[in-house]
């Protein structure tokens, strides 16, 4: 993944999206741009994922710290994900305000009015500049 895009202009899906939303959770992106190509070469999508291994998916999740609590994690929201209406991301586990806000501005192109994360105020700045 390139350094200087965000994890979520990267991602081909709106799953991939939200794994990238919840790896991002308390950890740094540099490791997580390292571990999402990988992971997502293997499991493309949410159910390739549920089919994949725990003990597998813990070894590629690994670096990104708290290995079995993310990905039980993960598994649980890719659960959710195959049933979701896609109308609020915080439907589905493990995904917040940030992964809300992340969401619509990226899937739903909306501006939440109360985005508090400051990488998706930075990107919403330099979209505006751009649109003028």
């Amino acid at each position: 993944m390139k350094e200087h895009l965000m994890v979520q202009e990267q991602v081909k899906s709106v799953w991939q999206h939200m794994v990238g939303v919840m790896c991002l959770n308390m950890t740094y992106r540099k490791q997580v741009k390292k571990v999402l190509p990988v992971l997502f070469k293997k499991y493309p999508n949410a159910k390739s994922f549920l089919n994949g291994k725990s003990d597998d998916q813990e070894k590629l999740l690994k670096p990104l710290g708290m290995v079995h609590v993310r990905t039980q994690r993960l598994r649980r929201m890719s659960k959710d994900f195959l049933k979701w209406d896609r109308k609020d991301a915080t439907d589905l586990y493990g995904i917040g305000k940030y992964g809300s806000d992340s969401y619509k501005i990226f899937y739903k192109k909306e501006i939440p009015k109360d985005v508090q994360d400051k990488e998706l105020k930075k990107y919403i700045g330099k979209n505006a500049k751009k649109k003028r």
